[in-house]
Parts: structure tokens; C-alpha cells; sequence
């Protein structure tokens, strides 16, 4: 199995990257069930997530791992 190809991006991202929208909404909390799949959600900051652990490990990037959790958070999952 093949696995997609991961850009060599640089590491100096941060969360200024992330839509308004979706900052605004790491920040509020939905008691109703999630209108999406959890592997569909949040793509932006899995994305950065993903690519911070493959490239640094994932004690290096617990400020991606919080914002990835924070933004699933918004979207209605418990995690």
C-alpha cells in the first residue's frame, strides 16, 4: 500500500494560517451531535498536525496536537 506523498513544508507555521472561521470556532463548544465524521472534520489542522509529528516527533508538536484537539472540539466530538 502506497501512502499519499507529504510536502516538505516549513516549521515555522502557526495558527495565523488557520481560517477566521475556524479560530472563532475552536473557541465555542456545541452540545449537538457532530454533522461530520471525525476523519472529515478539522483537515487544516490535521494537516498541520500530521505533518509536525512525521518531521519532529509528536513531543515536538503538542501546540498542533491542542489546536487539531480544540477544532474537533468545536465541531461537536469528545476528545
Amino acid at each position: 500500500m502506497g501512502g499519499l506523498p507529504i510536502e516538505n513544508t516549513s516549521t515555522t507555521i502557526s495558527l495565523s494560517k488557520l481560517p477566521k472561521d475556524q479560530k472563532s470556532a475552536a473557541s465555542t463548544k456545541s452540545d449537538s451531535k457532530p454533522m461530520k465524521k471525525i476523519c472529515c472534520a478539522c483537515p487544516e489542522t490535521r494537516q498541520l498536525r500530521d505533518e509536525c509529528i512525521v518531521e519532529h516527533g509528536e513531543s515536538a508538536c503538542e501546540k498542533w496536537i491542542e489546536a487539531h484537539r480544540k477544532c474537533l472540539q468545536a465541531e461537536g466530538f469528545k476528545v
